[in-house]
Formats: structure tokens, C-alpha cells, sequence
């Protein structure tokens, strides 16, 4: 497998372009489209929160009906959530509008909206942002970038990923985009992500794939502990690598296409919790060595979604006494006289807690650990041989100013 440059454009057949419509912003893209003339199978994953934006329905909806996909709309600026009959309305006449301008089926396009709930998306605008998004797709690295910094909101940055890899004598591509900085705290699977493969596989397999792979990935983030009522994560196939199409989850085809799907979810999700509203550094936090893999993760995101703990984490302040107080609260048992704490970063590794008590480190150095844009926190709690990794970001004074003025 090789990591590659590239997002959502990056495998064969899919093509892009993003369209200044003025949902919300002025001076800049708010839409983009992800197309493929072959028609593609589609798996997705989608907000557990009761309260789902008409996106997400319409989109469940079509993944769930079998409907091969030939493209996705997106805007930014506005949610589409909390919008009733009239936003599922405007959701087909979304796609009706694409369909319209690409020639293909009204239920092969899927829908996707970001931005501030409760408004009405302006159709006037939106078609017209249609209309000039299906006349200017094209292939290539620039127009998937040019899509992946369309559905930005306050995001500081485009996200993508591209792997590839050998499988049935074709090299098969996975890549994606995404979009999320505040309001990430996924529960299923505020966060888009558009994953794309030339890859020919059942839908039924892809699903199997994506609904296990998220709970490692999009489901171990959170940058404040939110979850969006439009958090959508759909994967598009459309066979144009030309590889035996992938039937089997015990084949080697199937491991390989799954592992490259896990990367590009991964690195996605990294992204995500690395640009969380108003953060200054990526917090990556390790449990090893639990008893099972479930309580790993539950206490993995309880620190990672501890206030004090990403507080602590900004003022670059080694009180590991939240940490321990995070893994505590949690809910899985554990003795805290045997387990171990450390502050890493890179190949550096500093123990600062053991035996039910501080270790004896140097708080200079820790400061130094947690001063770079990545800080590695890890417990071992000595109990057997599961593990889980999640993902989050510092909690600093910008994070209140961006959502305090947000809808205004």
C-alpha cells in the first residue's frame, strides 16, 4: 500500500468542481460536486443524533434503497437541518437539478449541507451553483482540492487522503475528503466525508468494510464532545480500476481493499481532530494493555474529551491529575496503582505517572513534550493485551470567540 497525493479525484473515473454560489460567504467556493459517469455502489454511515438534517435522510435513504450513484452536491454556509417537509424538498430539487445537468438519474445523486441549522437554503442560488458546478467538473488533483476547500466552513484547511494499492493485478485507488472542526464528536460513524474508489466490490462488502472501520476512526475523534446533526460519511465505488470485483471477506483482495479504506479514514479523521475550532496542537491518546478493546476505547475518548485535560494540554501544563481523573470517571474498572502514564512526541517518551503516584521527571521536559503540534499521551493499565487509540485537539480561548459569534 502507498500513500499518494490526492483527495477525492484521485482514483480513475471521478471528477470535481467546486462553484462561488453565495449560501453564506462571499468572496469564496460554497459548493462542490464529486461526480462518476460509471455508476457507482455506495455504502454510508450517519449521525446517531435524533435531530438528522434532511441530507442525511435523503442520503440514507438512497444508500439504503441500492440505487447506483453517479454524484454528490454539497454546500457550505447553511445546514439544511431543522428545516422540515420544505428542506426535503429542496434536497430533490437539489438533485433533481443535477440530474437535469449531468444526464443522469435524480436518485444517483446524493446531497450533503454544512454550515448553520435552521435556515432555509436559498434554491435560487443553490441550482444556479449547480448549474456551473456540472459545467466546470473536471478530473485531476486540482478540481478534488478546489471541492474539498468548497465544503470548508471553519475549518482552516482542506482535508484529503489517497492510498493505493496492488489488488488482482490493478492498482486500486481509495481517496477521499472531508470537511469538520467544530461540533465533532461522530457517533455512528460539524463532519462531512466523501471517500471515492476505483475499486469493484458488492455493496453489500463495502457497507461490512465502512461499518467497522469508522468505529476506529471517525468514532474515536471528538474536538467538544458534540455530535452534529449532519455527520455523514459516504464511500462511492465504480469498478473503473478493473479488478475482479471483491466478493469474498476471506479473500486477500478484501484485506488489502480494507486496509486502504482504514487509511484514508484514518488520516481523515487525524485531520478532523488536528483543526478542531481554534486548537493548536493534535492530541492523540493511547490505552494499552485493558482488558478489552471496548473499555480501551471508553477510556480513550473520555480523555480525549475531557475539557480539563485539553485546557491542561493548551497551557502546555503536565497535571496529569486530570488525566488519571478522566480514565476514572470513565466507567471501566481498573487500579490505578498499576497503571502508568506517559507524555510522548515522536520517538520521545516521558514517564509521569506510576505506582499510584507521580514519577520522578522532569517538568521542563514534559513542558517540551507538549509544546509541539502533536502531543502522545499513553496508558498502559497493565490488565492484558487490548488496545484503542483516539484523537482530539487543546481547548483555547479561540474555540469560545469562533462559536460564541458563529451564526452572526
Amino acid at each position: 500500500m502507498e500513500k499518494i497525493e490526492g483527495g477525492a479525484t484521485a482514483a480513475k473515473g471521478f471528477e470535481a468542481s467546486a462553484a462561488a454560489a453565495r449560501i453564506k460567504y462571499a468572496g469564496r467556493t460554497d459548493m462542490a460536486l464529486l461526480y462518476s459517469e460509471a455508476p457507482c455502489v455506495t455504502a454510508g454511515t450517519f449521525t446517531s443524533n435524533i435531530v438528522k438534517a434532511a441530507p442525511v435522510i435523503w442520503d440514507r435513504d438512497l444508500v439504503r434503497s441500492g440505487a447506483p450513484a453517479h454524484a454528490v452536491i454539497v454546500n457550505s454556509g447553511i445546514a439544511n437541518a431543522c428545516t422540515g417537509e420544505e428542506g426535503l424538498r429542496y434536497c430533490r430539487e437539489t438533485a433533481q437539478e443535477a440530474a437535469a445537468c449531468l444526464g443522469v438519474p435524480e436518485d444517483s445523486v446524493l446531497v450533503g449541507s454544512t454550515g448553520v441549522i435552521g435556515f432555509q437554503l436559498p434554491m435560487d442560488r443553490i441550482k444556479d451553483g449547480v448549474r456551473a458546478l456540472a459545467a466546470s467538473k473536471k478530473p485531476g488533483l486540482k478540481a478534488g482540492t478546489e471541492a474539498a476547500r468548497a465544503i470548508m466552513t471553519t475549518d482552516t484547511t482542506d482535508k484529503q487522503s489517497a492510498y493505493t494499492e496492488e489488488i488482482g493485478g490493478r492498482t486500486v485507488t481509495v481517496g477521499g475528503m472531508a470537511k469538520g472542526s467544530g461540533m465533532i464528536h461522530p457517533n455512528m460513524c460539524t463532519m462531512l466525508a466523501y471517500v471515492t474508489t476505483d475499486a469493484a466490490i458488492e455493496k453489500a462488502l463495502l457497507q461490512k468494510a465502512l461499518s467497522e472501520i469508522v468505529q476506529d476512526t471517525f468514532n474515536m475523534i471528538s474536538v467538544d464532545g458534540d455530535t452534529s446533526t449532519n455527520d455523514t460519511l459516504l464511500v462511492l465505488a465504480n469498478g473503473c480500476a478493473g479488478n475482479a470485483v471483491i466478493a469474498d471477506e476471506g479473500s486477500s483482495d478484501y484485506r488489502k481493499f480494507y486496509a486502504a479504506l482504514f487509511a484514508v479514514c484514518r488520516d481523515l479523521a487525524m485531520q478532523m481532530a488536528g483543526d478542531g475550532e481554534g486548537c493548536t496542537k493534535l492530541i492523540e491518546m493511547n490505552v494499552i494493555n485493558m482488558d478489552t478493546v471496548e473499555n480501551a476505547k471508553i477510556l480513550a475518548k473520555s480523555v480525549i474529551t475531557s475539557s480539563l485535560t485539553k485546557a491542561a494540554v493548551y497551557g502546555r501544563d503536565a497535571n496529569w491529575g486530570r488525566i488519571l481523573c478522566a480514565l476514572g470517571y470513565a466507567g471501566p474498572v481498573f487500579d490505578p496503582d498499576h497503571c502508568d502514564l506517559y507524555f510522548g512526541q515522536g520517538d520521545q517518551k516521558l514517564l509521569i505517572f506510576t505506582g499510584g503516584s507521580a514519577a520522578d521527571y522532569s517538568e521542563e521536559e514534559a513542558t517540551e513534550l507538549l509544546s509541539g503540534e502533536k502531543v502522545v499521551i499513553t496508558a498502559d493499565m497493565h490488565m492484558g493485551g487490548a488496545q484503542a487509540t483516539a484523537w482530539g485537539c487543546d481547548l483555547t480561548h479561540d474555540y469560545v470567540s469562533i462559536n460564541a459569534d458563529y451564526r452572526s
